[in-house]
C-alpha cells in the first residue's frame, strides 16, 4: 500500500484555502483603496484638466460635458456669466 498525500480530500481543501486566500487580497485591497480615497474621486493627477486660460464659458461647458452639474445649473451660470 503506497501513501500519495492526502488525495482528492486532500487537493480540494487546498483549493478551497487558495481561493480563499485570494478573495482575501482583493476585499483587503479594495478596503485599503477606499481608506486612502474615501470620496470615490479619481486623485486630481487623474481627473481631466481643464486647459489653462479657458474661457468662464469653456469652463462651464467642460463641467456641463462631464456630468459635474445639470442642464438646469449650467443654463443658470451661462445666463448668469452673459449678464
Amino acid at each position: 500500500m503506497s501513501n500519495f498525500g492526502y488525495g482528492f480530500g486532500g487537493m480540494f481543501v487546498a483549493v478551497v484555502i487558495t481561493l480563499v486566500l485570494i478573495a482575501g487580497l482583493v476585499l483587503l485591497v479594495a478596503w485599503l483603496s477606499r481608506r486612502v480615497n474615501p470620496g470615490g474621486q479619481a486623485p486630481a493627477a487623474l481627473q481631466p484638466q481643464v486647459k489653462t486660460g479657458a474661457s468662464s464659458r469653456e469652463i462651464l461647458q467642460t463641467r456641463y460635458a462631464q456630468g459635474e452639474i445639470t442642464r438646469e445649473q449650467y443654463q443658470q451660470m451661462l445666463a448668469d456669466l452673459s449678464s
